[in-house]
C-alpha cells in the first residue's frame, strides 16, 4: 500500500502541483479478488432519458433472431446497437467514488486503496434508428382473413398475438402498435389480423352502396344503422372496423358518425383496378378509375403517391402499381431497387419511395445526396444511381 509520502514523490516525478489537485487520492490495484475479466461483463453506455427510465424501474428490451443485428427498444423507440471500441481500459471499481463525492463529503480521506474488480476494452453504444417494421406485414399476411366463412379459419394458418409480434419484430411496442394501424390491421379473438384486400374491398363496396342508397353525406355516415343494415352481411366489428380504417370517427347528439375519406376510397379503388393489370394505360386507367369510384368523388393522381408510378416516356403514358411497402427496408437496397426499376427519376416521383427512410435528422434532400448523383434532363433536375445497376 502507498504511503502519502510515495505519492506526492510520484507527482513531483510528473512535475504536477499536489496544490492544484483534489487531496484524496485513489490508489488502484487488482488483488486476488480481481476475478472479472474482458468479456465477463458488458457496458452500455445510455442517453439521460433512458437512464431515468431504467432509474424509474422501467425496462429495456434487446430484438432480434439469430440471424438479425440486435437491436434495443425502449417503450417508444429503437436503438441499434454497436459495439465502441476504446484505446483507455475501462476499470471496474466497486464503491468508486467521483471528485463530487469527494467534496461532499465531511470527512477527508488522504489515500483511497480500492481494488479493481474487473475491465474492460469496449463497451455497447446505442444510435437511434428506424424501427425494423416490414415483418410485421410479412408475418400478418401470411394469413390474411377473409372472412368468417373463410375456410382458412378451420385450419392452423399462423396467427400473432400482441406478445408474438413483440417477440418477433425489431421495434418497440409504441412503434408495432403505431404501424399495426397504419397497416389497418385488427384483433380478432385475440389475434392480429390484416384483412385479405378481396374482403376489405368487399366491405368497403357494401358501405359505399348502403351511403348512396340512403343518399347520405360521406361526411356523416351513422355507425347504427351501418350495423343494422349490414349486419346480416357481414360481422358488426367488421363494417365497425372498414368504417375506421375509411373515415374518421366523431360523435354529434350522442351519435357516432364517420367522416369517410375520399381520398382513402379513391386510393383503393386505383389499387383493386390496378392490381390484375401488369401496365395500364393512363388515360384509359384514369376513365375507368373515375367511373368506378363513387358519384361525387373526384379522382387525383396524387392519392397514388407511394402506391401507383406513371411512366411518362412511354407513348401512349403507362401507369403501373408499384407498392413503397414492397420495396426493401435497407437505405441501400431501396435506392438499388429504384435505380434498377428506372434509370432517372425526378424528384417529386421519388420523394414518396424514400419518404420513410428519413431519420429524425434526415430529409429527402440529404438522403437523395448520399445515394444518388443530380443532373439536369431537358431542364429537369433528375437522379440517377451513384453506382452501377
Amino acid at each position: 500500500s502507498r504511503t502519502r509520502e510515495e505519492v506526492d514523490a510520484t507527482l513531483h516525478i510528473a512535475k504536477l502541483n499536489a496544490a492544484e489537485l483534489l487531496p484524496a487520492v485513489h490508489c488502484l490495484g487488482f488483488g486476488p479478488g480481481a476475478g472479472a475479466a474482458a468479456g465477463d461483463f458488458c457496458l452500455l453506455e445510455l442517453e439521460p432519458a433512458l437512464c431515468q427510465q431504467l432509474e424509474a424501474g422501467r425496462s429495456l428490451v434487446i430484438r432480434g433472431d439469430k440471424d438479425e443485428q440486435a437491436v434495443l427498444c425502449s417503450k417508444d423507440k429503437t436503438y441499434d446497437l454497436k459495439i465502441a471500441d476504446t484505446s483507455n481500459m475501462l476499470l471496474f471499481i466497486p464503491g468508486c467514488k467521483t471528485p463530487d463525492q469527494l467534496k461532499a463529503e465531511e470527512t477527508r480521506c488522504d489515500i483511497i486503496h480500492t481494488e479493481i474488480f474487473g475491465f474492460s476494452n469496449n463497451y455497447w453504444e446505442l444510435r437511434r434508428c428506424r424501427p425494423k417494421l416490414k415483418k410485421l406485414k410479412k408475418l400478418l399476411m401470411e394469413n390474411a382473413y377473409e372472412g368468417p366463412d373463410s375456410q382458412k379459419e378451420d385450419s392452423n394458418h399462423s396467427k400473432y398475438t400482441t406478445e408474438d409480434l413483440l417477440d418477433q419484430i425489431q421495434a418497440s411496442e409504441e412503434e408495432i402498435m403505431a404501424q399495426l394501424q397504419v397497416l389497418n390491421a385488427c384483433e380478432i379473438e385475440g389475434y392480429w389480423r390484416i384483412l385479405d384486400f378481396d374482403y376489405e374491398m368487399k366491405l368497403l363496396n357494401h358501405v359505399t352502396q348502403l351511403v348512396d342508397s340512403e343518399s347520405w353525406s360521406f361526411d356523416k355516415v351513422p355507425l347504427n344503422t351501418c350495423l343494422q343494415e349490414l349486419g346480416p352481411l357481414e360481422p358488426e366489428e367488421m363494417i365497425e372496423h372498414c368504417l375506421k380504417c375509411y373515415g374518421k370517427k366523431y360523435i354529434e347528439e350522442g351519435e357516432v358518425y364517420f367522416e369517410l375519406s375520399a381520398d382513402k376510397i379513391c386510393r383503393a379503388t386505383a389499387q383493386m383496378l390496378l392490381q390484375n393489370a401488369v401496365k395500364f394505360n393512363l388515360a384509359e386507367f384514369q376513365e375507368v378509375w373515375q367511373q368506378s369510384v363513387p358519384e361525387g368523388m373526384i379522382t387525383k393522381l396524387d392519392q397514388l403517391k407511394g402506391l401507383a408510378l406513371v411512366d411518362r416516356q412511354s407513348r401512349p403514358q403507362i401507369i403501373f402499381l408499384l407498392k413503397v411497402d414492397d420495396l426493401p427496408e435497407d437505405n441501400q437496397e431501396r435506392f438499388n431497387s429504384l435505380f434498377s426499376l428506372r434509370e432517372k427519376w425526378t424528384e417529386e416521383d421519388i420523394a414518396p419511395y424514400i419518404q420513410d427512410l428519413c431519420g429524425e435528422k434526415q430529409t429527402i434532400g440529404t438522403l437523395l445526396t448520399k445515394y444518388s448523383r443530380s443532373s439536369i434532363q431537358n431542364g429537369v433536375k433528375v437522379y440517377n444511381s451513384r453506382r452501377p445497376t
